[in-house]
């Protein structure tokens, strides 16, 4: 009779599926405009469609809810942009002498307005622009040039925004600020600009708004076609439209908002763009500085999306736009040369037959940890002590790497733990403490626990150990 030995084995994070869930229930179903349209954003500003097809020719815009939130639209399906989606901000109203003068511009849906231009009298300043990265205000002039208010800055996001022009002894509105992160969680949109200084008896001009913010996420394909278009553009700040002596100052450039894509797969070579508003001006006394980019992210597990050539200027934060990471993951691969199976059940995954000899060599797979991590084994017999043993170092490449260790094994059931531990790099450390009380993590460990359950922790630079999310692992494995 064959004498067997049965093991139970655990596994740390089997390797991500290759479909990305989009989490739609596609109740609100598919979304084909044939024409032009404005959608109003419902309270939560998420859609959940089945499928979406803009064509060509059709732009969408989206009429703000009352808390302002980003745009969210989910798809079971494919998402199909040949047309617009523009969730760009509004200018500062161009002064022309009738009674609009001073008025910021809207932001985009997520994204912030601009500051109102200063007043006649007074220390005649303007206000700031709203939002994190909100651009500075310009004022009145002290000196040289009294009768002429300085310009509001440039609201930042990405990049800072510029510093509005001053003069006569006064300095302009300072730029905005960078703000946001480049993962863009949480999703916000662009800042507005400052709102530029009152002159004597012309008050001065409102900033612009910032780029709106917009989730696309696909449980199927993203295709965004080469006549297609995402723009969250921050718009100008306003300017004078008519010709005044001294006049007043213009208003700072609203940012560039917030754009991410994520898919299965991400296709296509239409334009993205999240650029920020051009300075006010010349007709001013003063010039508004122009704002910053916006964030543009894109994920997916297959990622073929070019942006287009017809994009007068570079897509936003494009080294930061990557492919969808799975989450890390580690696995036995073979014990003894017996393949264990892709989802271990923990109960008698893999059996030897008698006669198999020690030490047996254990196999083990990554993907997402860094190449040359070290595995560690236990294996845990039900009525002796563990036998450990430890891999040598991963060889491959950071999608997919092996190792192996060398164990004797005990006869009978018993249960393999694996674990790796890397150390992040101190960016990727900030930008995880955000999981970790807002204290740089140093290690990530991915482990498993009896059973076959698998966990993974995030360990600070002082020792404090949190247990990492999904999307701390997404980013774990993007490396940035």
């Amino acid at each position: 009779m064959k004498r067997l030995f049965a093991f139970a084995i655990a596994t740390a994070f089997a390797p991500a599926a290759l479909a990305f869930d989009s989490g739609s229930t596609g109740a609100d179903g598919p979304f084909n405009p044939a024409a032009n349209v404005t959608v109003q954003l419902p309270p939560t500003g998420i859609f959940n469609y089945t499928t979406v097809n803009i064509p060509a020719g059709v732009t969408v815009k989206f009429q703000r809810n009352a808390t302002n939130t980003p745009v969210v639209i989910l798809a079971s399906g494919d998402v199909v942009i040949a047309g617009s989606i523009d969730l760009s901000g509004s200018p500062g109203f161009d002064n022309t002498l009738f009674g609009n003068d001073a008025q910021p511009g809207a932001g985009g849906p997520g994204g912030f307005e601009g500051g109102a231009g200063g007043q006649v009298s007074g220390d005649r300043r303007g206000s700031y622009g709203l939002g994190p990265g909100g651009g500075g205000p310009g004022t009145g002039m002290v000196s040289g040039l009294p009768g002429r208010g300085t310009a509001g800055g440039g609201a930042g996001f990405s990049t800072a925004g510029l510093d509005g022009m001053g003069g006569g002894g006064a300095l302009g509105g300072s730029g905005g600020v960078v703000s946001g992160s480049a993962f863009l969680q949480p999703l916000t949109g662009g800042s507005g600009g400052g709102g530029g200084g009152g002159g004597l008896g012309l008050r001065g001009m409102g900033g612009g708004g910032g780029g709106g913010a917009i989730l696309i996420a696909s449980s199927g394909n993203l295709d965004l076609l080469s006549t297609g278009s995402v723009l969250a553009n921050g718009a100008r700040g306003g300017v004078l439209a008519v010709s005044v002596g001294d006049s007043s100052g213009c208003g700072g450039g609203g940012s560039g908002g917030a754009i991410r894509l994520v898919a299965t797969a991400v296709r296509g070579n239409g334009l993205l763009n999240a650029i920020g508003g051009d300075y006010g001006g010349p007709s001013c006394g003063t010039y508004g500085g122009a704002g910053g980019k916006g964030r543009v992210r894109i994920e997916g597990n297959l990622l073929t999306y070019a942006n287009g050539a017809n994009n007068p200027s570079p897509v936003v934060d494009l080294p930061s736009a990557l492919s969808l990471p799975g989450q890390p993951a580690l696995r036995i691969a073979s014990v003894a040369g017996v393949a264990a199976p892709a989802t271990p059940s923990g109960n008698m995954d893999v059996i030897l037959p008698a006669g198999t000899a020690n030490p047996v060599t254990v196999a083990f797979e990554t993907t997402g940890v860094p190449v040359g991590s070290t595995i560690n084994l236990s294996v845990i017999p039900p009525f002796a002590a563990p036998v450990t043993a430890q891999s040598a170092p991963t060889t491959g490449t950071t999608t997919l790497a092996t190792a192996a260790a060398t164990v004797s094994i005990p006869t009978g059931h018993s249960v393999f733990q694996a674990s790796v531990s890397y150390t992040v790099v101190a960016s990727l450390g900030d930008e995880l403490s955000r999981f970790a009380r807002n204290e740089r993590v140093e290690r990530v460990t991915l482990a498993t626990t009896f059973g076959g359950t698998a966990t993974a922790r995030l360990t600070t630079v002082s020792g404090k150990e949190y247990e990492a999310p999904a999307e701390a692992l997404r980013m774990a494995a993007a490396g940035k």
